[in-house]
């Protein structure tokens, strides 16, 4: 295979990934009369026994003990799994209550807050566009504050989450594949969802197995909702230039904005536009620096493979 039509693949499976996220209001909002810890606490159920599942098949279960030998490393698996557990939570109750287009906005500040948390924490230093896209962002979520009345909580706790948790994957390297990845955060977050699916049960509170045999069927996909879109979106970073996945990542905020807006019926005043726009020329911004580094890389290493006599 050329090395453009590996990039024309990669391409296509980025743009399935982040094409399913966009369409997770649709499909959350299927899953009711399940609330959203119930959901969450199938999820992680069975996107263990289908990653679990898929590791069997093709005989890789060395790594857990090599995992379990490493304290520090579990320890980071486990934290990552935290992390993606709250994101999911508020994810998932964000949707069910109504406030899709905050979710939307969350995930459309996310990679300002990436890059924020690259300043902060490892101490990074930013080129003069990525402080431009930052400074812009931080005047956005001050206008959206005082447009709210308060902070939008919703949106810069999952911006917050999946930041940190991204930053965090960064931290522990690529030891383990995405399969594995996921298998082990889910793991470490299973009794959680035990103690959720259990605290449920004695309730009166779960709703699976008690309204219908395709009700049940779709708690019990989440498990490939979940591990579906992360697996295309492996297959897309491994063919595609990083500058390609960052422009295809705000495909998934821009459908659930849509979502919101024109399917589920969620309101956005005019001046909340205003700052989902100052947002958005951030996002610009950020998006022309990341392509002209991307250039500016590549040609580097053209003259050093290639010098001008």
């Amino acid at each position: 295979m050329t090395e453009a039509a590996r990039r024309q693949q990669g391409t296509v499976y980025g743009f399935l990934a982040y094409l399913l996220w966009g369409a997770f209001p649709l499909y959350f909002h299927l899953l009711r009369p399940a609330g959203p810890w119930e959901i969450l606490a199938h999820r992680i159920v069975w996107t263990l026994l289908l990653c679990g599942l898929l590791l069997l098949l093709l005989r890789d279960v060395r790594w857990l003990g090599r995992l379990v030998r490493r304290p520090r490393r579990l320890g980071g698996v486990a934290l990552a799994g935290a992390l993606i557990a709250t994101n999911w939570g508020i994810y998932t109750w964000a949707v069910l209550s109504g406030h899709v287009t905050e979710a939307a906005l969350g995930y459309f500040l996310n990679p300002l807050v990436t890059v924020a948390l690259g300043v902060v924490i490892l101490g990074e230093r930013l080129r003069r566009l990525q402080w431009t896209a930052v400074v812009i962002g931080t005047v956005a979520a001050v206008y959206l504050t005082f447009d709210y009345g308060a902070p939008p909580w919703v949106s810069l706790a999952l911006a917050f989450s999946f930041a940190t948790y991204s930053l965090l994957k960064n931290r522990l390297g690529v030891s383990l594949t995405p399969l594995q990845s996921l298998t082990g955060e889910s793991l470490v977050i299973l009794p959680v969802a035990v103690v959720i699916l259990l605290w449920l049960d004695r309730t009166g509170g779960t709703t699976f197995g008690g309204h219908g045999a395709l009700h049940t069927a779709l708690l019990v996909s989440t498990g490939v909702a979940t591990a579906v879109p992360l697996i295309l979106f492996a297959a897309a970073a491994s063919r595609v230039p990083l500058s390609t996945i960052g422009l295809l990542q705000f495909l998934t905020p821009f459908l659930q904005l849509l979502t919101g807006v024109l399917l589920l019926g969620e309101v956005v005043p005019a001046t909340r536009w205003v700052g989902f726009a100052m947002v958005w020329v951030a996002l610009v911004v950020l998006s022309v620096d990341m392509v002209r580094q991307v250039r500016r890389s590549r040609r580097i290493r053209r003259d050093l493979v290639d010098p001008a006599p």
